[in-house]
């Protein structure tokens, strides 16, 4: 293994919040992209609304990365506690934690500079890393920040620069750059841009992590004029607004943590009950109740697949990286307005807020609008109701007309459950013949994809994409003779085992779960893998 990682460099940046972590990771990921570099990158920072030890790490390499990489090459140090975390030994601005070169880089503060461009700092040092000549790194510090804080940035970047000239140090990894030239992307950004090819009206959210960035993102793209955002109060406002608007035929999105999600839910059932096209991102954290907001869980799976009070049917697709989390936004809000019913796109903070490098293609996407009537068509009167109707909309109590609605709802869940041929809703890949299976969704799928380069026998690889309705079939003939099945997922019981027996029969053999609100390590994994394979 210690060969293959030598393929991959991974920088770590920490400091105390308004060092501008967030800000170096973003702007050293931009500067490899701008390089043909693949890349991961991730943040980590606690639950408070000021103070503390953040931390980014960026991973890059010529070849594909999913995730992150947690043996550091260069640690750099905004502050003195960030040494003091990882357990290092201040030596002269320079700390040897095992293998990583750590930067000591606390006296940046004293520089005239706003508190964000001092991260600069760490974008110099791994211009130096890269043995890139200052020159080049100028010319993509003016492409980076575009005039923001520019001259602040271009003087820190040079004492990064500098420090690690004056020390002599070069690193003995040395990573060639690829050709590509992708952009560095996370998922809700990712998710956000798939609904506004799909034609978004309307995104309406409380803020609440990790699905705040979904709104920030597209509160920015209102000047273009083809989306309007609203912040209401609460989450109760967020769904009942975008019912209003979902019947007056305008496509809408909302978005909200696990948390957030749980408050809707009687209006979340309106929707299914009165056939109301609507997207919903529900992006999951560590919990029960606010748990821990800025980590991240699996844990909601069956919740959501069963979400709202009384029987209806939904849609739910779990993407597990940027790219599918840009395809499944459009294909959502297309699925919503053909079936006229709720869709959930279930996201989880390392989807939502890590980052990497991939390809999302506008010209892929089709606006699909179905047909609907919709209030103001000439001659149709449009009724809609929270109580249980007849088909003319009229509220009844009686059986007959209760028991018929009933079955038309869960008629059309058939239509959708017969079309599941046609779509995506299972990804395979690896070793097709092999009688080894791992299974997974969601944001374990790139840990996984990590793990098995380092395997030593050959595997397959199921991704189960849609989770409701849940393609038994198609599931059921990939699983059948298997000789071992090893459930991944992040959560305590296990739950998409659970969901793969009652819906296929099939018993999983094997199940790695992780439920400590921390990320998979591609690492741990193999070696859990190499023992559950031999």
């Amino acid at each position: 293994m210690e060969d293959s990682y030598g393929k991959v460099f991974t920088i770590g940046i920490g400091g105390a919040a308004g060092d501008g972590v967030r800000e170096a990771g973003t702007t050293i990921g931009a500067l490899l992209a701008a390089l043909g570099y693949e890349i991961f990158s991730s943040f980590t920072y606690p639950s408070l609304i000021r103070g503390g030890h953040n931390f980014a790490r960026v991973t890059f390499s010529k070849e594909k990365l999913a995730s992150d990489h947690e043996k550091l090459d260069v640690l750099i140090a905004l502050n003195a506690e960030t040494v003091e975390i990882h357990r290092g030994e201040l030596h002269d601005n320079v700390v040897v934690i095992d293998e990583p070169l750590v930067l000591m880089l606390e006296a940046t503060k004293s520089l005239n500079a706003p508190a964000i461009a001092r991260s600069s700092v760490a974008l110099g040092a791994t211009c130096y890393l890269l043995d890139l000549p200052i020159e080049k790194m100028l010319e993509i510090l003016k492409r980076v920040f575009q005039g923001k804080n520019l001259e602040a940035n271009i003087q820190l970047a040079g004492v990064g620069y500098d420090r690690l000239k004056t020390l002599n140090f070069r690193h003995t990894k040395k990573i060639e750059p690829g050709e590509g030239r992708k952009e560095l992307v996370d998922g809700n950004t990712a998710f956000a841009r798939g609904l506004l090819a799909a034609g978004l009206d309307f995104y309406i959210a409380y803020p609440m992590t990790p699905a705040t960035s979904i709104l920030h993102f597209l509160a920015m793209q209102q000047k273009t004029g083809k989306v309007k955002v609203i912040q209401p109060e609460s989450e109760l406002s967020v769904i009942n607004l975008a019912l209003g608007m979902s019947y007056a035929g305008q496509r809408v999105a909302i978005g909200s943590a696990s948390g957030g999600f749980a408050l809707m839910q009687e209006a979340f059932s309106f929707a299914g009950g009165a056939e109301l096209p609507l997207v919903v991102a529900v992006s999951q954290r560590q919990a029960p109740a606010t748990g821990v907001p800025t980590y991240s869980s699996q844990a909601d799976l069956r919740f959501v697949i069963h979400a709202g009070h009384g029987e209806f049917p939904r849609i739910v697709i779990a993407p597990g990286d940027a790219e599918e989390a840009f395809q499944v936004g459009a294909r959502a809000l297309n699925l919503a307005w053909q079936y006229q019913l709720p869709v959930i796109v279930l996201l989880d903070k390392i989807v939502s807020e890590h980052s990497q490098t991939a390809v999302l293609d506008v010209s892929q996407i089709k606006v699909e609008r179905g047909e609907r009537i919709i209030p103001g068509t000439p001659e149709k009167i449009i009724k809609v109701t929270s109580y249980e109707h007849d088909e003319n909309g009229i509220s009844t109590e009686d059986p007959a007309a209760i028991k018929a609605m009933i079955n038309k709802r869960f008629a059309k869940a058939e239509t959708i459950r017969e079309s599941l041929t046609g779509q995506e809703t299972i990804k395979v890949y690896g070793d097709l013949t092999s009688e080894n299976i791992i299974i997974f969704w969601g944001s374990t799928k790139g840990p996984v994809f990590e793990a098995v380069k380092y395997l030593d026998k050959p595997v397959k690889l199921v991704q189960v994409l849609w989770l409701e309705p849940f393609d038994s079939r198609k599931l059921a003939a990939l699983l059948k003779n298997a000789k071992k099945i090893i459930n991944i997922e992040a959560n305590h019981n296990g739950q998409m085992a659970a969901l793969v027996r009652e819906k296929t029969g099939i018993t999983v053999t094997d199940s790695i779960l992780r439920y400590d609100s921390r990320p998979f390590s591609g690492a741990v994994l193999t070696e859990k893998l190499k023992t559950l394979l031999n």
